[in-house]
C-alpha cells in the first residue's frame, strides 16, 4: 500500500519528494506579505516526523545555517519518515536583527499561543497549529542572547521520557543540562503533549559559529540515525557519552565597571575560583566574580562593559566532573580549526 501525502498549510507533499512551503504568518504594515519559510522531505517510508527550527528568536542565527545544512546532506535522500525543516520560525525578528516580536514579546514565551490574542500569541498558535502539532518528535536550535555565548549543550527534562533521553544521549554534545521547563516555551509546550523535544544550545547571537554550527549539523543527523530515520553505518563512530549537569547557576557582576575574564568557555572552575575582574575605567574600584562551585564554565557574557549584577559565566555542576572534563576536551580537539573562545 503506498504512503499518504504529507499535508501542510494545504499543500500535499507526495512520498519521494520534497517541497518548499511559504507558511502565511502576517503583513507588515506597507501590505507586504511574510511567510514562515518550510521545506517538507516526505521519505517514500514511514517513519517519525522529525521538526527541525531555528530563529524562534530572530537574532540566533547559527540555528539556521544547521538547518541549511542539513537539507544539503545527502543522506536525506533516503529518509524513512517525514523531515519538517523550519530556517526560521521568528520571521520579524529576523529581519530586524532582534531576539523579539515588533510588540517586544519573546515567541519563546507565547505557546500555545491564541489566534485572537498579541502578536506573539498568533504567530505561536499558527506555527504549533500548521506545524509543530503534526511532529513526533522536534529538535530546537538555540544560541546564547546578544553579547552572550554558550557551550554547544542539549537542554532536556531527562525523567519524564526516556524517548527525550534517548534523543539527547544521541545527538552528541559535550554537556546535557537537565533543564527545568520555561512556561510558554516550545518546548514545554510540546512536551506536556507528550511530543520528545531537545534545545540545542550553542554560540552567539547574529554570529556564525563554525564550532557550534557543524557539531549542530552532526547532532541532529546523529538522533534521525538513531530514530531510524536514516540508515546507519558501520564507519560512523558514536559519539562520546555526554555528560549530564544536575544543576547551574550564573556568578554575576559585583559592581559597575569593565569586566577582565580569567577564564574560557569550556573552563573546569572549583568553587571560590577567581572568574574574572571588573574595574572601573580609571582601576579606582575594583571588584572579583568568584565560581559559586565547582563545575564548566558553559556559557559567559562576551561584551566586556557591565552593569552591577549582571550575569556573566554561567558554571555547570556534574556529578562526576572529571568525566564532564574529559567529554569536552575530546569534543573539543575533534574540532578543525578549534574554536578562540573554547580555549
Amino acid at each position: 500500500m503506498a504512503r499518504a501525502p504529507f499535508e501542510l498549510a494545504d499543500v500535499s507533499v507526495s512520498p519521494g519528494s520534497r517541497q518548499q512551503i511559504d507558511v502565511p504568518v502576517a503583513k507588515l504594515y506597507t501590505h507586504a506579505p511574510l511567510y514562515i519559510p518550510v521545506e517538507v522531505v516526505h521519505g517514500r517510508k514511514p517513519g517519525p516526523v522529525m521538526l527541525v527550527c531555528g530563529g524562534i528568536h530572530g537574532d540566533e542565527i547559527n540555528g539556521v545555517e544547521i538547518v541549511r545544512r542539513l537539507l544539503g546532506s545527502r543522506q536525506l535522500s533516503r529518509l524513512k519518515g517525514t523531515l519538517i525543516a523550519v530556517p526560521i520560525v521568528n520571521v520579524f525578528g529576523f529581519v530586524q536583527h532582534t531576539r523579539y516580536l515588533p510588540d517586544r514579546r519573546d515567541l519563546n514565551r507565547c505557546f500555545p499561543g491564541s489566534e485572537s490574542g498579541s502578536l506573539g500569541g498568533r504567530v505561536a498558535a499558527l506555527f504549533r497549529e500548521q506545524i509543530v502539532d503534526q511532529a513526533t518528535h522536534i529538535i530546537d536550535l538555540h544560541t546564547g542572547a546578544i553579547h552572550r555565548t554558550n557551550l554547544p549543550q542539549i537542554r532536556a527534562q531527562l525523567a519524564t521520557s526516556e524517548e527525550t533521553e534517548r534523543m539527547a544521549n544521541a545527538f552528541g554534545a559535550p554537556v546535557i543540562l537537565n533543564a527545568e521547563l520555561r512556561e510558554g516555551s516550545l518546548r514545554h509546550y510540546a512536551q506536556n503533549r507528550g511530543t520528545p523535544v531537545l534545545t540545542y544550545e550553542a554560540g552567539e547571537a547574529l554570529r556564525f559559529d563554525e564550532w557550534a554550527i557543524t557539531p549542530g549539523v552532526r547532532g541532529v543527523l546523529r538522533v534521525m540515525r538513531r530514530l531510524g530515520m536514516l540508515s546507519g553505518s558501520k564507519r560512523r563512530r558514536e559519539p562520546p557519552a555526554a555528560e549530564i549537569a544536575n544543576g547551574s547557576s550564573w556568578a554575576r557582576a559585583p559592581i559597575d565597571g569593565i569586566l577582565r575574564p580569567q577564564v574560557r568557555l569550556g573552563a573546569r572552575v572549583a568553587r571560590g575560583q577567581q572568574l574574572g575582574r571588573v574595574a572601573d575605567a580609571f582601576g579606582n574600584a575594583e571588584g572579583e566574580v568568584r565560581s559559586m562551585a565547582d563545575g564548566i564554565v558553559i556559557g559567559m557574557g562576551r561584551l566586556p562593559l557591565v552593569n552591577e549584577g549582571e550575569a556573566l559565566f554561567h558554571i555547570a555542576r556534574f556529578d562526576e566532573i572529571d568525566e564532564a572534563e574529559s567529554a569536552i576536551e575530546t569534543f573539543q580537539s575533534s574540532l578543525e580549526p578549534p574554536p578562540d573562545s573554547l580555549y
